[in-house]
């Protein structure tokens, strides 16, 4: 029986995969919710979902916890989730990308070792990457986010840069509803 699973298919695709990325809290999750609400495929974020299962299972892959191991997991996520958005012809939106979690390593002053830069080189998404800022009225920290809004800010700077390094062009959201945020996004499409 032949695999439908192909990595190989998301290179001809990239055009339609859209990063919504940014600070965090910034009001992504409430954006990509309207964004399927319309009809859009949508992923949800790969580190809530790590975040989530470890959790559940008392494992240690957490970015409170061996951070390198949550970091190859959110990637290994990411790809998976780019691999079925292949697998169709929709525009698909995703709660941050592969970036998103790479950047774990400038963030904390590392190099990015190879097999993940490759990660970044090979699954690409489309060039524009949609950029919440930081937005202390809306942050809120839960289970899966325990950093503070000041390590946010931090973390979102960082960010920026590491999707410039990359070739990718972000274009922030203005702070509105999430409505008009998704109207926003639609428009610069």
């Amino acid at each position: 029986m032949e695999s439908d699973y192909e990595p190989s298919r998301v290179a001809t695709k990239s055009q339609q995969f859209i990063v919504l990325s940014g600070c965090s809290g910034g009001g992504k999750s409430s954006l990509l919710a309207e964004l399927g609400r319309r009809g859009f495929a949508t992923y949800e974020e790969p580190g809530r979902q790590v975040v989530k299962e470890q959790l559940l299972i008392g494992g240690d892959a957490l970015p409170w916890g061996d951070v390198d191991l949550f970091l190859e997991l959110t990637i290994s996520r990411s790809i998976h989730h780019l691999v079925e958005a292949a697998r169709g012809d929709r525009v698909a939106f995703f709660d941050r990308g592969i970036i998103d979690q790479v950047n774990g390593y400038p963030a904390r002053g590392l190099p990015i070792p190879k097999h993940l830069a490759s990660a970044v080189a090979q699954f690409r998404y489309r060039k524009t990457v949609f950029l919440v800022p930081p937005w202390q009225e809306i942050f809120a920290n839960d289970a899966e986010r325990k950093h503070n809004f000041e390590d946010s800010v931090a973390m979102y700077d960082s960010l920026v840069a590491t999707y410039v390094r990359f070739g990718y062009e972000p274009v922030v959201i203005p702070k509105l509803d999430v409505s008009q945020r998704a109207d926003f996004i639609l428009e610069q499409l």
